[in-house]
């Protein structure tokens, strides 16, 4: 059964500027919290049960608030810049666990800076021969990773930024993947950025017709500047309201 879920909350988050000096980004608070703790209770509440936490920037930091964690998860905590040095990017994450996801597993990749709804999240419990990515409907594709469809269901391939026109359907960072998806990671090369990306690796699976989309409803928040402080503490008072 598919059950576990893969956080990547390893960086530090620098366009948090001074916020994360002293933590990673994904602790800095929100409403009294920190943000992790939103992420980590929509998990919960979507019936997820085992967490891999991919950390290493102020690691002990990280793993004094995860301890608090150990009763509510099957928890287990891997540190990417142990097992990777200083090798960089978003698929590093994702190698970092290939020794702990089962053979025959597939997984939950997520974002530790990501806040998605929990009927968002049951979404993805999926469990098939194909991977999946989270699109959304964005007014402003052009900032990030555009989804380019294959028929109606297929991931045909990622367009990161493109500076003209092509969907309106962002990649939103939240993916199910299959063990396949470990088979591509040592077929990546640096990109531009001098960083190894995940969307490189989804790219050689929707080649094989591999990925699927489907698309999220109610919402998608990026915790990644330090604005984002003020946008979720007001979205987080109005979801109470």
């Amino acid at each position: 059964m598919l059950n576990k879920v893969v956080v990547s909350a390893a960086g530090r988050g620098t366009r948090m500027l001074h916020l994360s000096k002293q933590k990673p980004k994904h602790l800095i608070e929100i409403n009294g919290r920190p943000f992790l703790y939103y992420l980590l209770k929509n998990l919960k509440e979507a019936g997820f049960e085992e967490v891999i936490m991919v950390i290493g920037y102020k690691k002990e930091v990280m793993e004094n608030f995860l301890a608090d964690y150990k009763d509510k998860f099957k928890m287990t905590i891997v540190n990417q810049f142990d097992l990777l040095g200083d090798k960089y990017g978003t698929a590093c994450p994702i190698e970092a666990v290939k020794n702990i996801i089962g053979r025959d597993e597939s997984f939950i990749s997520i974002c530790g800076d990501n806040l998605y709804s929990v009927p968002d999240l049951k979404k993805f419990f999926i469990d098939d021969e194909f991977s999946y990515i989270a699109g959304l409907k964005h007014p402003e594709p052009n900032k990030y990773g555009v989804l380019i469809r294959n028929g109606e269901d297929y991931l045909d391939k990622i367009i990161e930024k493109p500076t003209t026109y092509v969907g309106d359907l962002i990649n939103t960072g939240l993916y199910k993947f299959t063990p396949s998806v470990f088979k591509q990671l040592p077929l990546i090369s640096k990109s531009s950025r001098g960083e190894y990306e995940l969307t490189d690796v989804i790219n050689l699976l929707a080649q094989e017709k591999k990925v699927k989309i489907r698309e999220i409803e109610d919402y998608w928040l990026d915790f990644g500047k330090p604005e984002d402080v003020q946008t979720l503490e007001q979205f987080l008072n109005n979801q109470n309201n």
